[in-house]
Parts: C-alpha cells; structure tokens; sequence
C-alpha cells in the first residue's frame, strides 16, 4: 500500500484542478486517467504544486494509496461510471471508498450504492458545483452515502471547499443517493435563476430600450443590493464585454440557442413524478428546448412581423427598480420550489436533509450562490418543519411588498411581446399558493361527469367522495 490519502481519477479540467486544490491543502493525491498522455502532461504540468503520484494503469493507482483507500472519480456520467467501478473493483478491499463527482443521476447513484455496499465498499455520490473556478479555489460540496464513508473524506472535503464565516460549504447531506438529488435540485434552481435574469434583460432592452452599458450598470446596482449573487455579478461583466473584432458588445454576436446537459430537466420530471409544482424550474428548460427551434422561430418571426410592440428608447418611470423587484419576487418563488422538492424527497425516499444546513453550503463556491440565502438558511432554523419558503414571515413581507411591481412588469412585458416564461409562472405559482379558493373544483367536477371519479363536498370534505349524476 502506498501513501497518498486520495486518488483522483479523471483529469478533464474538474477533475484536475479538484486534484490541485486537495493537494495544495497538503493531500498527497494518485492521479490517473484513461490516456496515460493526460496523465503525464498533468504530471509535468501541476506536479511541483504539490504532493502527486502519476499513475500509469489502476493497479499502479490503488497500490498508491494509503488505506482505506479513498477514489474520487471524475468523470462523464452514466455507463462510464459503471464501466470505471468494474475495472476498479477486483482490485477492491472492503472498506475501501468510491466517491462520484460527476452529475450523476440519483437513481443510479442509489443503486450503485446498493450494490458496492453488499462488497463492503463504501459510495458517496458527492454534488460538486462552482465549475472549474471553484473546483480549483473551493467549491460548494454536496456529499451523501452512508455516514461512516462520509467521515472518512471529511476532513479532505472541509479543507477543499469554500469558506465562508458560517463554515465550510461542504457537509453531509443524507443516506445514498442524496446528494446528487440536491445537486440536481441546485442546477434545476440554476436553470430558473439563468432563466429569470435573461428575462429581465430582455425586459430592460425591449421595453426599457436599454444597450449593453447601460444594461451592465443596472445589474452592477442590483448586484449592490437584495439581488447580489454570482450570476448577477458575471452578467454586468457580459455585458461589458466587447467583441475585439466589430467592437459590439460580445453577447449580441452570441447564438441564442442555449444548450444543456439534463440536470434541469431531471429536476422537473421528478417534481412531476413526487407531485411537486415546480413549473419556474420547469419553465426554463422549455425556454432552452425553444431557443433550439432557431429555424423554426425565424420562420415564424417573418410570418408575424409587425405584431410586436416597438421598443422605447428610454424606460418609462420607476420601470428599473420595478424590473428589480420583479426578479427579486420571481427568484424568491423559484428557490421555494425547490426547496419543497428537497422537502418531498426527504420524505419519499427517508433521507434527513437538513435545508437550512444546505442554504448554508450555497452561499459560496457554487452558481447560485446568493447573498438572500442567508435568509432561506434563517427561515429554516427558525421553522425546520417550513413547508413552503413562502410561509416564512420575512419572504412573505418581501414578496407582498414586490407584488405591485411584478405585476406591472408582467403586464408590459406582455403588451410588448416579451415571453415570461419562468416569471410569469413565477408569478402565476405565487397566485395559486396564496389563494384558499381555486378553480379545481370545476376540473374535479368535469372528472366526475365523464369518469365517475367521485369529488369531496367542500361543506363537508371530511364525508369522503361521492358521485353526482350531472345530467
């Protein structure tokens, strides 16, 4: 046995720089990749930054670590994964420890995790966000499996991961599968919070008329207050940006056409299938998937043209700050939905997700860290049991106080043509779970026409169902 406290394997640019950052915290770290030529260029590259040994088959690399040997895989979900676990496991001790950063799926992480355990081997399946800038300098950690595996890579994970004055952004998120379930829950919230903000830039240059520098100042004062995050923060400096070309701004030259890898769209198929509405999540992959019908959306530009409103050449009053709090209130309702997601899965699946301690490993290294997550954090210490971040005293007064707002933001974006999908879903979600009367009862009695499926009478719902003949 050797004496390297972790191995990575998969030197991709997250796998190398997690390799770098572990071994700049003084790890001594067995890397190994598929192509040997990856291996030593690493090698020759980052080996005086650290502790390394370059392994050239994966005997050499589990007969350099010291035990129980600690793996760290890093690479492409799916079969690929399974693949790399079969050629470790004759090699394998019980005790030994696999660990998957990757974006994998949590089923599967669930079912690996069953089949190593019955080896004696120990799987985390470990949710690892903040791209390749965080994977190097301190990214937010989302490890689950089982506890005593976890306590092994502890302290390599609270060393690694960013810091903030509430602690490391890393901790145990729960039993098997959890914390690839709260990672694709982050990147469903992700894919909303993209979403909501390239709405309001939309929002600001056709109805408010805005080009890219004034459009940077905004989000540069957004970003000094509630809205402060990462993407608020990297959009003002896109919009600073110049093509070195043409000298436009750069993001007018980008395709809008944006593409995705599947973590948000797993996020919606399972608030669907755990009974969940998460239709801001959901919004945003149907804003991707449209923005792939480029042809199909020209086409239909031309065959509409002129049916647009005309844009202003100055915003109309107070339409800046109302945009503001419209995005504010829109994010607020995105974030609930994937709380109650977490909320649904630790009840379905008997994991013990502990939400304010997740809000806290947000609030640095990953993308959608974001200065109101100290208030989520809060709203669950104070009510753990919370069903709904919008229940919570301090979101409720902030989303009624922006209600106005977003509401005249929605209907001129409206006018002009603008399409809000995820905050007018945003909104419209705010409008369903504030109301104690809505329209399902004629959906429930419609059911009961044709299909006999019976309904609950709202004077005495406790009775049970009964059916009506309606004609």
């Amino acid at each position: 046995m050797g004496d390297c406290q972790i191995g990575v394997i998969g030197l991709g640019v997250m796998g190398q720089n997690l390799a770098r950052n572990i071994a700049r915290h003084g790890f001594a770290v067995a890397v190994y990749n598929r192509s040997e030529s990856r291996t030593r260029e690493f090698a020759a590259r980052f080996g005086p930054e650290g502790t390394f040994t370059a392994a050239r088959t994966p005997q050499e690399f589990l007969a350099a670590l010291a035990p129980p040997r600690k793996v760290l895989m890093m690479i492409q979900a799916g079969p690929p994964v399974d693949e790399q676990i079969e050629q470790l496991l004759p090699d394998l001790e019980a005790g030994d420890i696999l660990i998957d950063g990757g974006n994998s799926y949590y089923e599967d992480t669930r079912r690996r995790g069953q089949a190593l355990a019955a080896r004696g081997v120990g799987w985390i399946g470990s949710g690892v966000s903040g791209g390749e800038e965080g994977a190097l300098w301190g990214p937010s950690l989302m490890p689950g499996g089982p506890r005593e595996a976890y306590l092994a890579i502890e302290p390599i994970w609270n060393r690694i991961a960013a810091q903030t004055d509430d602690g490391p952004c890393s901790t145990y998120i729960g039993e098997d599968g959890a914390g690839h379930f709260v990672k694709m829950v982050h990147n469903g919230i992700e894919y909303g919070d993209m979403q909501l903000i390239a709405e309001a830039y939309d929002l600001l240059r056709t109805v408010g008329g805005l080009q890219a520098p004034a459009l940077a100042e905004v989000f540069e004062r957004w970003n000094a207050g509630p809205l402060q995050s990462f993407l608020i923060e990297i959009t003002a400096k896109i919009f600073r940006k110049l093509d070195p070309e043409t000298g436009r701004p750069l993001v007018e030259l980008v395709l809008d056409q944006a593409e995705q890898k599947g973590t948000g769209r797993w996020t919606a198929e399972v608030a669907l299938r755990l009974g969940v509405p998460a239709p801001t999540l959901a919004s945003a992959v149907d804003a991707r998937v449209l923005s792939a019908l480029r042809a199909e959306r020209v086409a239909a530009a031309r065959l509409y043209s002129g049916r647009r409103a005309a844009g202003r050449k100055k915003p109309p009053a107070g339409w800046l700050d109302a945009v503001g709090q419209a995005l504010y209130a829109s994010k607020i309702c995105a974030y609930a939905q994937g709380m109650a997601l977490l909320r649904a899965a630790a009840a379905e699946y008997r994991w013990s997700l502990n939400l304010a301690e997740i809000s806290r490993i947000w609030k640095a290294g990953c993308i959608i860290r974001a200065r109101f997550l100290d208030g989520i954090k809060a709203a669950y210490r104070r009510q753990p049991e919370l069903p709904n971040l919008l229940l919570d005293p301090d979101f409720s007064r902030w989303v009624a106080e922006a209600a106005p707002a977003w509401r005249r933001v929605a209907q001129s974006g409206s006018a002009a043509g603008v399409p809000l999908l995820a905050m007018g879903s945003a909104l419209a979600y705010f409008d369903s779970y504030r109301r104690d009367q809505l329209p399902q009862n004629l959906t429930q009695a419609q059911r009961d026409f044709f299909g006999a499926h019976g309904y609950r009478r709202a004077d005495r719902p406790q009775a049970g169902p009964v059916h009506s003949a309606w004609e």
